[in-house]
Order: C-alpha cells, then sequence, then structure tokens
C-alpha cells in the first residue's frame, strides 16, 4: 500500500519565474545545437561538392577549347574554298546558327516543362 507523503520531503517550490527562465535558456541551448548540426551538415555536403565542382570546371574548360578548335578547323577548311573573309563569316554563321538552335531548343523545352 502508499504510504502518505512526508511534507518535510517534498522539495522546496521554485518561483515561475526562475521556472520561465530555465525553459528559455534550454530553448536557446538547443537552437544553438541544432544550428550547429546544420553548419556541420553544410560544411560537409561542401567539402564533398568541392572536387566534383572543380573537375566540371576542368571539363568545361576543355570542352570550350575542343569546340574553338573545331571553329579553327572548320575555319581552315573553308579558307582554301573561300578565302579568308568569306570562310570567317561563314564559320561564324555556322557555329550562330548552332547555338541559336541549342538556345531555342533550351526555351521550348523550358516553356514546355514549366
Amino acid at each position: 500500500m502508499l504510504k502518505p507523503a512526508d511534507p518535510q520531503q517534498q522539495p522546496p517550490e521554485r518561483p515561475v519565474g526562475e521556472v520561465v527562465h530555465d525553459l528559455i535558456e534550454g530553448g536557446k541551448a538547443y537552437a544553438r545545437a541544432e544550428l550547429g548540426v546544420a553548419k556541420a551538415v553544410a560544411a560537409a555536403k561542401a567539402r564533398a561538392l568541392a572536387l566534383p565542382a572543380g573537375l566540371f570546371g576542368a571539363a568545361f574548360a576543355l570542352v570550350q577549347a575542343a569546340i574553338t578548335a573545331l571553329a579553327v578547323g572548320v575555319f581552315a577548311a573553308l579558307y582554301w574554298a573561300f578565302g579568308p573573309i568569306l570562310a570567317g563569316l561563314v564559320a561564324f554563321l555556322i557555329f550562330s546558327a548552332l547555338a541559336g538552335a541549342l538556345a531555342w531548343y533550351a526555351v521550348h523545352r523550358l516553356k514546355r516543362d514549366l
């Protein structure tokens, strides 16, 4: 059977202001801890993405160099048939048309998908 509580063993009551203050301090500590976790996760993701981002940048530079070499090759091939001025103009028109077609397709897909 349960024994009646001894009035002398009850913990002293704390003032409401002190309890509220402790709750606020606990909430602040929890928020700081959550912010620390979020910062750690973001830093880990940034470190994980650093190498792939650098590799994509290098790949982009190499592709740009390859397209430039292709454009020079097209110009050189047209140079023998048309001369320097007309070959430059034709090569410009070819690559401008390709870029315009890609841009048009991108806009078309964007409008369709959104």
